[in-house]
């Protein structure tokens, strides 16, 4: 039989229909990812795309909960993170809109009776900007406090008392600090005259049409949730930060689209404009230089990358990785989510930059720190005295720094240990590892070490953060001997990144003595 011309036609038609179509830019990515969850141990990935104010692509691979078999989607909400820290920014915004926060008033005319301490320069130089942009003098900060430990967070006001001190001049350099956001949540929740949560909902969530969102869901949406797994490939047990501002947000990758769009000014018809574009702008405005090329506005980092400007933030704490995207010259979104620590999702974030950025280059790794001997510069070389002024109370520190470059440190009656990994920073910090304690309570319920990042100044003065870090990776036995909750059996295995907490050091420079020339 003769097939009808019509019909020839009609195929032809359609096989050129075909080939002109559009092939899918993720298809590769798409098709790649199982075998990276896998080969990375991460139980589970979302991603969303969008792009000119729509999602073009928006999926979930692997399982958010592995002991009920639970896959993810784009729907499943996943701990944020860092990523957190946009979005306390946007409801800190409203409040600039609404009349009630200026950004650039000291960060003390909103905090009551609990105010930050300058340790060092003045206090009314910590804006609620600087604040936000990492530069007000708040030291490096974080603390984990997990369900199956009787540990508890204390109070915002408790956390500023002990922790909310300017240890560098406001304006001087760039320090990350999670403490800084926990402050302006507290800010934001104080203004509001309602809860951090409550105020995120209300003013960010429900309006930009966020439905898979909220702050630290574990008692109301935990079924919707992504289970955190640590590096041992189980579930780690719900916790807390007393940062919530900066790590405590859940959402699911279609939401974070979502976000994301708003923040690109996309101005879609179901959301509300919660912002002017004028204050979505100076969000992205560069205001402090981290040092590494890239800078930092209000709640975003910003920086430049294969010829693109990118607003950008990632998040990585216990159980969490994730990586959020902006190119505003290309109105693109990309979001990756992940339920482990590992390093998939910049991974993942890179493989779509690739597919729709002509000649995007993934950022090279970092290098890993070589040691080298640490050369001292005359001006260091002595014996410097002075204390640690812990919230319990001042420890006598004595550090020696000898011309071959080791330095010995000595607590009270401790004893004297080495300063390892000795290096002054570009900005003149002398950084460092070493043993020792700075019996505080906060720091009981973890081992940790001392970390360094002192400053000299006016050629006799070091001063700056002395901080007790339980910030390895990985878990550790208890070996029965760790407390239990009421109710519960002792925890076989705990987390080890518990804390870094940073107190104030300052040290004098002590006179040289040198033998009498008439001394027998």
């Amino acid at each position: 039989m003769r097939t009808p011309r019509i019909v020839l036609l009609a195929a032809g038609m359609m096989c050129a229909a075909h080939a002109l179509a559009p092939s899918d830019p993720f298809e590769a990515i798409r098709r790649s990812i199982p075998a990276q969850l896998q080969q990375q141990h991460v139980p589970s990935l979302a991603v969303a795309v969008a792009q000119d104010g729509r999602i073009v692509w928006e999926q979930g691979f692997g399982l958010a909960d592995k002991e009920h078999q639970r896959p993810a989607t784009a729907q499943t909400m996943y701990s944020l993170a860092s990523i957190s820290k946009p979005l306390t920014a946007t409801a800190l915004m409203t409040l600039v809109r609404a009349g009630k926060l200026d950004l650039d008033h000291p960060i003390n005319d909103y905090l009551g009776n609990s105010p930050l301490v300058a340790r060092i320069g003045d206090a009314r130089n910590a804006t609620v900007r600087r604040v936000a942009n990492h530069s007000s003098g708040l030291p490096e900060h974080y603390q984990f406090f997990y369900a199956n430990e009787p540990w508890r967070r204390p109070t915002a006001d408790i956390i500023i008392q002990r922790y909310g001190q300017l240890m560098t001049p406001p304006g001087e350099t760039f320090r990350y600090s999670n403490l800084g956001y926990g402050i302006l949540d507290h800010v934001i929740a104080r203004l509001a005259g309602k809860s951090f949560a409550e105020v995120m909902h209300d003013a960010v969530f429900a309006p930009l049409g966020m439905q898979r969102s909220a702050v630290d869901t574990t008692a109301r949406l935990g079924a919707l949730e992504a289970v955190r797994y640590g590096h041992d490939g189980q579930p780690i047990p719900p916790y807390q930060t007393d940062h919530d501002g900066a790590s405590a947000i859940y959402a699911s990758a279609h939401d974070m689209a979502r976000f994301g769009m708003f923040q690109l000014k996309s101005h879609l018809t179901d959301q509300a404009a919660i912002l002017p574009d004028a204050l979505i702008d100076a969000m992205h405005q560069p205001t402090m230089d981290e040092g590494n090329g890239k800078s930092y506005g209000v709640g975003w980092e910003i920086s430049q990358q294969s010829g693109y400007e990118v607003i950008s933030h990632d998040g990585d704490m216990p159980g969490v990785r994730t990586e959020l995207r902006l190119i505003p010259a290309r109105n693109l979104v990309v979001v990756v989510l992940t339920n482990a620590e590992e390093r998939l999702a910049p991974v993942v974030a890179d493989q779509i930059m690739q597919a729709m950025l002509p000649g995007w280059t993934p950022a090279p790794k970092s290098p890993s720190s070589t040691t080298t001997t640490f050369e001292p510069p005359d001006e260091w070389i002595g014996v410097w005295k002075g204390t640690v002024d812990t919230y319990q109370g001042a420890i006598p520190i004595t550090l020696q720094v000898l011309p071959s470059g080791d330095i010995k440190v000595t607590l009270e009656d401790q004893l004297t240990s080495l300063l390892n990994e000795a290096h002054i920073t570009k900005s003149g910090f002398l950084r460092g590892v070493t043993t020792g304690s700075l019996h505080i309570d906060d720091a009981a319920r973890r081992p940790y070490v001392l970390g360094f990042n002192l400053k000299l100044r006016d050629g006799h003065r070091l001063d700056g953060a002395i901080t007790a870090r339980a910030d390895d990776d990985g878990v550790s036995p208890t070996h029965g001997l760790f407390p239990s909750v009421d109710g519960q059996p002792r925890p076989q295995r705990i987390q080890n990144r518990g804390f870094v907490l940073a107190q104030w050091a300052e040290l004098s420079k002590q006179p040289t003595t040198t033998p009498s020339k008439d001394r027998p």
